[in-house]
């Protein structure tokens, strides 16, 4: 069919084929992780562009940097779910506490993180969520794990039982270092053309990159970068 395209249509075509993907790097933990997965998709499909999701381990950031998860402040962690609950009253998205908070993540990251379709992981992915923030019974035990999956029409056994082995393990290792490698320093995250946009509240920004008119000048951001620091904090 390509063929029959005039010229123009063709490089168009050929164009949005190779845009390079919106990667979206989370972990279950996080809330607005859970809400920003919500809405990755429409915001990516109105720029043609296809959503890359990275499981990643949100503690490990947390201890490559020294800091303290939003969930260790007591006043921060009430703030937090204050704030997501607005925010999805007004997307019209289903939020509920999960279980327990904080939680292990572990099986459930290294089981987004296997080798499966695109279409099969986002599915995954979706029952995951819903399963930590949609209501659900968490996803901590195998168990509840395994029913995500089977939920997703997935062989769950199979795949919880590969999730345990040391390539599994690896693989979530690997896709937090290169994350932190790319200056990924919380969840969500969205890396697209180059640029880092941290956080549910940068999808605005990210819609303006995406369109082409990103506002932010080259050469004031170097001049950020090379701001000195007049005081330190002990």
């Amino acid at each position: 069919m390509m063929g029959l395209l005039p010229l123009s249509a063709r490089v168009v075509h050929s164009k949005i084929m190779t845009r390079s993907p919106v990667r979206f790097y989370f972990d279950f933990i996080s809330p607005y992780a859970y809400l920003a997965w919500t809405q990755i998709h429409g915001l990516a499909a109105r720029y043609d562009r296809s959503v890359e999701p990275v499981p990643i381990l949100f503690a490990a950031l947390l201890n490559s940097y020294g800091q303290k998860g939003p969930a260790e402040i007591p006043p921060k962690r009430e703030y937090i779910f204050k704030n997501v609950l607005r925010i999805a009253h007004r997307l019209g998205v289903k939020l509920e506490p999960p279980p327990s908070h904080p939680f292990n993540p572990l099986l459930a990251l290294r089981t987004a993180s296997l080798s499966i379709s695109k279409e099969d992981r986002r599915r995954l992915i979706d029952e995951l969520f819903a399963a930590t923030w949609g209501g659900g019974s968490g996803i901590v035990e195998p168990e509840d794990v395994l029913a995500c999956a089977a939920r997703a029409g997935l062989d769950g056994a199979a795949l919880v039982t590969k999730a345990g082995t040391p390539e599994a393990k690896e693989q979530l290792r690997r896709q937090t270092d290169e994350a932190l490698g790319r200056g990924v320093f919380g969840v969500p995250t969205v890396i697209t053309d180059g640029e880092l946009f941290w956080g549910y509240d940068s999808f605005p920004d990210i819609e303006v990159r995406l369109a082409g008119r990103d506002p932010l000048p080259a050469e004031l951001l170097e001049r950020w970068r090379k701001l000195l620091a007049s005081a330190t904090r002990h």
